[in-house]
């Protein structure tokens, strides 16, 4: 079974709280371990290897059918970054869920099986990883996936909508989304932007640290 392993960093039902799918009931599997470090990110207690523990697809398939949801999110850390994320994504598909898989977007796409749900992070210049973003992912994208720009200033916004021209984004998906980096950027600010722009693309905000605050932990 040693092949069939990932290192988790922690299971646990919540809500979506980002996303176009924001709000619905989701079985969250958050992987262990990143390439990248974010000036924004807000996970670092997973950016390790060592921030998780080894369990077996099996299991964390087992888990998922336990909290009797359909919709399962695999996030991290960066799933990317272990090889059997393709293999649990299959085997949750094959017990009929939803599989969404939110990735920092710097590692190819293709490795997932065409129906999961890519939720693919761009980085904006104050992420000070904007190097990495891996820009022939936009190639693969389909109408059921959806690109997100984290907006801590203008540069930002402007990088974003830069972005979204350049790739044809809107032609690609229309799940394009804007988040204020929380607690730094007021999303009227973003707000008032994109009423001057009008750009294909929705406010993107982070429904489980309003609920729970931002230091809240598997809710």
């Amino acid at each position: 079974m040693l092949n069939r392993q990932l290192l988790v960093n922690e299971t646990f039902l919540s809500i979506q709280g980002e996303s176009s799918h924001a709000g619905r009931l989701c079985f969250f599997i958050r992987l262990a371990g990143c390439n990248l470090d974010c000036a924004y990110c807000d996970t670092e207690y997973a950016g390790s290897a060592e921030d998780g523990v080894a369990m077996t697809v099996d299991h964390l398939v087992s888990q998922a059918k336990l909290s009797r949801v359909r919709l399962v999110e695999i996030t991290g850390g960066e799933p990317l970054g272990q090889a059997n994320t393709p293999v649990l994504c299959q085997a949750l598909l094959a017990e009929g869920m939803e599989v969404m898989v939110e990735t920092n977007g710097s590692l190819p796409l293709s490795l997932l099986p065409p129906a999961v749900r890519k939720i693919v992070d761009c980085k904006t210049p104050s992420s000070g990883m904007v190097e990495y973003n891996l820009y022939d992912n936009f190639h693969i994208l389909s109408d059921r996936d959806e690109v997100k720009f984290v907006i801590l200033d203008y540069r930002d916004y402007e990088f974003a909508l830069t972005v979204i021209e350049k790739y044809k984004l809107r032609n690609k998906t229309p799940n394009i989304l804007l988040s204020p980096v929380w607690g730094e950027l007021d999303p009227a600010r973003l707000v008032a932007w994109m009423r001057a722009d009008l750009p294909p693309a929705r406010l993107n905000l982070q429904l489980h640290k309003i609920i729970w605050g931002p230091g809240k932990r598997g809710v």
